[in-house]
C-alpha cells in the first residue's frame, strides 16, 4: 500500500547524505521537500509536485517537474550507519543536482529502503526500488527512459537493478560504487586483522561475530590506530594494514595529494581510512548488522598470505619506505607474525548470501557510466577495474564508460561533476554512441555549469567548498581479493 502526504505549506529542511565511511565521514546536504497531492489526485495532471509516502515499510520521495520531459532518474543511496541516518529521502548525491534536474524537466525518485536504509541494505534496495518504479508507472506514467543512478553501496544497487530488470532501465550512472562488496568486506577484515595482530596483540578485540562486544572492539581498534601514529614502527605497521587492501594515502577532498616520498603524511592520510572506514564504518559494529542479515559471518582470511598481498599491492612502496624509516622495524618479522596468527573462517550460509546480494554479474543490458575519485579509500578504485573486467567477460565493453575525478575522499564530486556524468549517459542513450569524454571536454562542461554547481563536500571535515574541475585520466590497480 502507498501512503501519500499532502499540503504545500509543509516545506521542511532535510538532511540528505551519509556515505560509507562512518561517523567522522558523515556529511549533510540540505534539501527542500514539499508535500504532494492528496490521495486519489492525479500526479500526471501537470504542475510541480512532490509526493512522499511509504511502500511496504520503505519511505519514498518523488519529485515531478512542472513539465516532465519523460525521463525518470531513480536514485539509490549509500550505506547508512544507525547513528547517522538522514531525515527524509535523498534523491540525488547533491541537492543542487536534484534542483537542476527538476528545473530541466526530469522526474527524480528514490526509496529510503526498509529499516530506514541502515546497513547492508542491498537486497532491500533492489526490492524497494522496483516497488517504487512499479508505483511510479501506475500513478504517474511510464517513463520514456529510466536511468538507474546511485552512489557508494547505492552504485551497486543501481547496477543490479539494470542487470536484473533489463527491460526497465535505459542506462546506469554509478558514482564511487562498489560492484563486489564481498571483496570489500574481506579486505576490511584483512585491514583490521593486521591492526589487531600487530598493533593490539593480546587485546580483547572481536573482528567478527562480535555481538554485544562490537562497540568495544571497534573502539579498541581505533585506539590502537591512534597510538600507532605516534611512533615510526607504529606508522610502518599502519602502512602495511592499508596496503593489504590497496588503500591510498589521500583522504581529504579539499587538499592536494601528499607527495610520493612524504611517507609520514601518506601514512597519516591512509590511517584515517583505516580508522573511519574500516574500524568504524564496516568494522565490528557494521559487521554485526551484516551478519544479522546474512545469517552469520561472510568474511574470511583462511589461506591468505599477506606477504603475497603486499607484493601485489599498489601501496607496497609506501610500506617499504615506512619500514625503512622505522628504527627496529622488521617487515619480514611482522609478516611472519601475521602468517602465524589464528585465521577467521566464514559461515557458508552468509557467504552464499553475499554472492546473491553483493556482486554484480557484469552484463550490460543498458549503457553504464561510472564516476570515481582517484583517491577514494572507502570504495577503492580497483573496484572499477574489476567491474570493467566482468563486463569484458559477460557484457559489452562498448556499453561502459568510466570517468575519473582527481581528488581524495569518498564520493567527492560537485553537482557539476555529477550532472556532466549524467548528461554523458543521456547523450549515449539518445544517440547510440558515447560523446567525447576527454578530461579537457569534461572539465569545460563542468566549468560551464557555473559557480553554484562547483562545491565539493569533504566528508572528513563537513566543509562544502568550491573546487576547480578535476576530470582526469586514470588507471586503477588490480583488486587484491576479488570474489571471482
Amino acid at each position: 500500500m502507498s501512503r501519500w502526504t499532502s499540503g504545500a505549506d509543509r516545506w521542511r529542511r532535510r538532511t540528505a547524505r551519509v556515505g560509507l565511511v562512518g561517523a567522522a565521514l558523515a556529511g549533510l546536504v540540505a534539501g527542500l521537500v514539499v508535500g504532494g497531492p492528496p490521495a486519489g489526485a492525479s500526479a500526471a495532471a501537470g504542475g510541480r509536485k512532490t509526493i512522499t509516502g511509504e511502500i511496504d515499510g520503505a519511505e519514498y520521495r518523488v519529485e515531478l517537474p512542472a513539465r516532465w520531459n519523460g525521463t525518470l532518474v531513480l536514485y539509490s543511496h549509500g550505506y547508512f550507519l544507525a547513528e547517522w541516518v538522514p531525515e527524509g529521502v535523498q534523491v540525488a548525491n547533491r541537492v543542487e543536482t536534484e534542483q537542476w534536474l527538476i528545473e530541466h524537466g526530469y522526474a527524480v525518485a528514490a526509496s529510503k529502503f526498509k529499516n530506514d536504509g541502515v546497513g547492508y541494505g542491498v537486497q532491500d534496495g533492489v526490492t524497494d526500488q522496483v516497488a517504487l518504479l512499479d508505483w511510479f508507472e501506475e500513478h504517474v506514467g511510464e517513463p520514456r527512459r529510466t536511468v538507474s543512478s546511485g552512489m557508494s553501496q547505492g552504485g551497486l544497487i543501481a547496477a543490479l537493478l539494470a542487470e536484473r530488470n533489463p527491460k526497465r532501465f535505459d542506462g546506469v550512472a554509478a558514482m564511487c560504487a562498489e560492484y563486489d562488496t564481498h571483496a570489500t568486506w574481506n579486505s576490511g577484515l584483512d585491514i583490521t586483522f593486521v591492526v589487531k595482530t600487530l598493533l593490539a596483540p593480546g587485546e580483547d578485540i572481536e573482528l567478527v561475530r562480535a555481538g554485544e562486544d562490537a562497540a568495544a572492539s571497534r573502539d579498541a581498534l581505533a585506539a590502537a590506530i591512534d597510538r600507532a601514529l605516534e611512533t615510526p614502527q607504529g606508522r610502518a605497521r599502519l602502512a602495511l594494514a592499508g596496503a593489504v587492501a590497496n588503500i591510498p594515502g589521500w583522504y581529504a577532498a579539499h587538499e592536494p595529494k601528499p607527495k610520493p616520498r612524504a611517507t609520514d603524511e601518506l601514512v597519516a592520510a591512509q590511517s584515517l581510512w583505516t580508522k573511519w572506514a574500516y574500524s568504524y564504518g564496516i568494522g565490528p559494529v557494521g559487521r554485526t548488522e551484516l551478519e544479522a542479515r546474512a545469517g552469520g559471518n561472510p568474511s574470511w582470511n583462511t589461506g591468505i598470505d599477506y606477504g603475497r598481498l603486499l607484493a601485489r599491492s599498489s601501496q607496497r612502496d609506501l610500506v617499504r619506505d615506512a619500514y625503512a624509516a622505522a628504527p627496529g622495524g622488521d617487515l619480514g618479522a611482522d609478516l611472519k607474525r601475521l602468517a602465524k596468527a589464528p585465521r577467521i573462517r566464514p559461515d557458508a550460509k552468509a557467504v552464499a548470501y553475499q554472492y546473491r546480494h553483493g556482486i554484480v554479474r557484469g552484463t550490460t543490458p543498458a549503457p553504464v557510466v561510472t564516476l570515481h575519485s582517484t583517491g577514494d579509500g572507502g570504495a577503492v578504485t580497483d573496484q572499477e577495474r574489476w567491474y570493467a573486467d566482468q563486463i569484458r567477460r559477460h557484457g559489452n565493453s562498448a556499453s561502459l564508460r568510466q570517468l575519473w575525478v582527481d581528488r581524495g575522499g569518498h564520493c567527492s564530486f560537485s553537482s557539476a561533476d555529477e550532472l556532466v556524468m549524467l548528461r554523458t549517459l543521456l547523450d549515449r542513450i539518445d544517440d547510440g554512441q558515447w560523446p567525447s569524454t576527454t578530461p579537457t571536454r569534461l572539465n569545460a562542461s563542468v566549468s560551464a555549469m557555473g559557480p553554484a554547481y562547483q562545491k565539493v563536500l569533504d566528508l572528513g571535515t563537513g566543509a562544502d567548498l568550491p573546487l576547480e574541475p578535476a576530470y582526469t585520466n586514470f588507471t586503477p590497480p588490480r583488486m587484491l581479493r576479488p570474489s571471482r
